[in-house]
C-alpha cells in the first residue's frame, strides 16, 4: 500500500507539470504508468533552424564599462583587445638611426716624421716620397671605388674644394656661427671643435699655401651593409695663419695677431657616398707621435690683495 500511494505521488506531479487538463486528470491518476509527451508542432523539429533561434538572443557585454585598463590583469587585456581586433604594442619604442658620419678613421695616415723640413733631393726626402708611392696603391683602389659614385672626382680638384672647406669651417668657428659650422664639419668633428671655447675670443685668419695641397691618402669602407659606403680622404696642408685666443677679459691666452705661423696639418675629410646628397666634410686631424707637444696657454688669476682692495672699496659710502 505504501507503493502505490507513491507510486500516484510520482504520477501526480508528473500530470501537473504536464499541464493536463482538470477532465482528464482522474484517468491520468488512474494509469500509473501512463505518460504524457509534450506537443511539439508549435517548434521546428529539423536542425537547421537551431541557428535561426540562437540568433533571437542576444549576448550582452556584462563588463563594468568604467573599469580602467591599470586594473585590469595582463590577460583580461589581451582578450579585450583580440576581440577588438587590436594588436597590443611592444614594450619598446623602436626610433630610426640615421648615421651620418662614421666614428673614428678607417685607416689612420702616418706621416713621415720631419716631414716639411726635408726637401725631396735629400736622402730622407727621398725615402718619404718612396713610402708615399707604396701606400698609393691602396688609395687608386679607393678612389676608383668612390668614382663609382661621383664620376666627377679629381684628386686635385678636391684638394683644392678641400682647403675651402677647412678655411670656411675655421671662420665659422672664429665667429662662433654654429648653424654654418655644422654645414662644413661632421657629427663627430663638431664638439670637438667648439669644446672650451665658451667665453673666449678666437681671433683666426688664413694667410697663404706654402705648398700645394694634396690627397696623401683615401680609404673607403662599409658601415652595417654592402651598400652603405662611406669615404675619406686624407689631406696635407702646408700654410701661413694667425691665431690668437683671449679670455673672457680681453686677456691674450695663446698665439698672437702679429705674428704669422707656417702650419704643416693631416686633415681627414669624409663623405657618405651612398647618400645622394652627401658632401665631403672636415672629419678629424691627424697629430703624429713624432711632432712636439703644443706650448700651454697662459693663465691670467686675479691677485687676491687686490681682490680684497677691490671688495673693501665696493663697501666705502
Amino acid at each position: 500500500m505504501p507503493q502505490i500511494a507513491f507510486n500516484m505521488l510520482v504520477n501526480f506531479g508528473r500530470i501537473v507539470q504536464g499541464n493536463v487538463p482538470l477532465q482528464l486528470m482522474p484517468c491520468a491518476t488512474v494509469a500509473p504508468y501512463l505518460q504524457l509527451v509534450r506537443h511539439r508542432t508549435t517548434k521546428h523539429w529539423d536542425p537547421k533552424f537551431k541557428k535561426l533561434r540562437r540568433d533571437k538572443v542576444l549576448k550582452l557585454d556584462l563588463r563594468d564599462p568604467n573599469r580602467k585598463a591599470e586594473d585590469m590583469t595582463p590577460e583580461e587585456t589581451r582578450s579585450l583587445m583580440k576581440e577588438r581586433g587590436l594588436v597590443k604594442p611592444r614594450p619598446w619604442n623602436e626610433r630610426p638611426i640615421y648615421i651620418g658620419c662614421t666614428s673614428s678613421i678607417f685607416e689612420p695616415y702616418i706621416p713621415p716624421e720631419g716631414d716639411g723640413k726635408f726637401s725631396a733631393i735629400s736622402k730622407v726626402g727621398a725615402q718619404q716620397k718612396v713610402e708615399f708611392l707604396t701606400q698609393k696603391g691602396k688609395s687608386m683602389m679607393a678612389v676608383r671605388k668612390m668614382r663609382n659614385y661621383d664620376e666627377d672626382l679629381n684628386l686635385k680638384v678636391f684638394a683644392e674644394v678641400a682647403r675651402d672647406i677647412y678655411v670656411k669651417a675655421h671662420e665659422a668657428l672664429a665667429v662662433k656661427n654654429k648653424a654654418a659650422l655644422r654645414q662644413y664639419v661632421t657629427e663627430r668633428a663638431y664638439p670637438e671643435m667648439i669644446h672650451n671655447i665658451r667665453d673666449k675670443t678666437l681671433h683666426w685668419k688664413f694667410i697663404q699655401s706654402l705648398e700645394p695641397s694634396r690627397v696623401v691618402q683615401a680609404r673607403c669602407t662599409e658601415v652595417i651593409s654592402k651598400d652603405n659606403i662611406f669615404g675619406q680622404m686624407t689631406v696635407r696642408f702646408h700654410t701661413q695663419q694667425v691665431l690668437a685666443i683671449y679670455d673672457r677679459f680681453g686677456r691674450l691666452l695663446h698665439g698672437s695677431e702679429i705674428v704669422k705661423k707656417d702650419v704643416i696639418e693631416y686633415i681627414v675629410f669624409e663623405k657618405h657616398l651612398s647618400n645622394q646628397y652627401g658632401t665631403w666634410r672636415l672629419h678629424d686631424k691627424i697629430i703624429p707621435s713624432w711632432m712636439p707637444p703644443k706650448e700651454p696657454t697662459m693663465k691670467t688669476f686675479i691677485s687676491p690683495v687686490e681682490s680684497v682692495e677691490v671688495a673693501k672699496e665696493s663697501h666705502v659710502p
